[in-house]
């Protein structure tokens, strides 16, 4: 399968899922060393249409194409250059963003004793997973500078505080399932924060 193909096939069951609320999010592919595709800015990802991606080089600038890239491409580039990652997913929630607006300060959260860590390979009964949170400043190349120092796997997730969640992996469907479960233990955190609420009072 073509890089193409790959990331509409993930931007496709992403979309199904209602997970590009007013044309946010944005995903990359690499297609080899020196280039790779973005979703273009702006555009309804719920379609799936001859303008969804756009070919960049490694500097995010369009290849052949007078199509603009995400603004967030330079999150992608940091994951391409600095691992050997395939894929990457970038996507706003409710729920990663109540998360990281709530551990911010701390600068990461933390999760144990939760099947889904196992997503991220910890399998023994005392593994933490810890997911960092950076701050979200509107110069994107700042960002991206405190993206990339957390980029030091082949695979990850990274949050940015009241703004999404990264996932990047080795597959585009390493990449999802780490979103995925990511998203799954955010939810759980804050419905089992509601609940004991409610049993306290």
């Amino acid at each position: 399968m073509s890089a193409l193909l790959d990331i509409t096939h993930i931007k496709e069951r992403l979309a199904r899922n209602n997970h590009f609320p007013g044309t946010s999010g944005n995903l990359g592919v690499r297609i080899d060393a020196h280039s790779l595709y973005v979703t273009t800015s702006g555009v309804d990802k719920y379609e799936t249409t001859d303008t969804s991606f756009v070919k960049v080089d490694m500097d995010g600038k369009p290849i052949d194409t007078d199509l603009v890239p995400s603004l967030e491409t330079v999150l992608h580039l940091e994951i391409f250059k600095r691992s050997n990652a395939y894929a990457s997913i970038h996507i706003h929630t409710v729920a990663n963003n109540v998360i990281s607006e709530v551990y911010g300060n701390q600068g990461y959260v933390e999760f144990r004793n939760q099947e889904l860590i196992k997503a991220f390979g910890l399998w023994q009964e005392t593994d933490v997973l810890r997911i960092p949170i950076i701050e979200n400043p509107a110069d994107v190349t700042i960002l991206a500078e405190l993206f990339g120092e957390h980029v030091i796997q082949d695979s990850g997730v990274v949050l940015i505080r009241n703004h999404g969640i990264n996932a990047w992996g080795k597959t585009t469907l390493e990449a999802y399932k780490l979103f995925e479960a990511a998203e799954f233990l955010f939810q759980y955190h804050l419905q089992l924060a509601a609940a004991r609420q409610y049993i306290n009072n």
